[in-house]
């Protein structure tokens, strides 16, 4: 009689195909699993109208929630780069003050100015503000700013 060793096991392991399972379900996976379903059910007793109606409607709210999760997504992406125009427009009919620089030399100047925001412009990303007094400056600059 001829006895056989043992079959090694990583001939048949190693050929086998690994799956990475997910932590979470997206639409596609949704659908596909009800493809599979509706593709091996049983022809003699076929699936109740009223469970497939169900699954389509979950799908459909799913979709629907993550459409809306990504809308959301975006306007709150969208929120964080604001407009300085729209971030300093508060600041129109606003009595300022601000420190005067010598525009040569870049040093402040000892006198405070105050003067009313009439209008607010963005130069470079950055929020001007331009005064009655006929000067614009950066809102950066500003050090009070009060309602008269």
């Amino acid at each position: 009689m001829k006895t056989t060793g043992a079959i090694d096991s990583s001939y048949y392991l190693d050929s086998q195909k690994g799956r990475t399972p997910s932590a979470t379900l997206d639409k596609d996976d949704f659908l596909e699993i009800l493809m599979v379903q509706l593709q091996n059910q049983d022809p003699t007793s076929p699936m109740d109208d009223s469970k497939f109606v169900e699954q389509m409607t979950t799908f459909t709210n799913l979709e629907q929630v993550m459409n809306i999760s990504e809308a959301v997504q975006k306007i709150a992406g969208s929120q964080t780069v604001m407009s300085p125009v729209l971030q300093y427009s508060h600041m129109i009919d606003k009595q300022v003050t601000y420190n005067e620089y010598d525009e040569e030399t870049g040093e402040t100047v000892t006198d405070t100015i105050t003067s009313k925001v009439k209008a607010v412009t963005q130069n470079d990303g950055h929020a001007v503000l331009e005064l009655d007094n006929g000067k614009s400056i950066y809102a950066d600059a500003v050090t009070k700013i009060s309602n008269e």
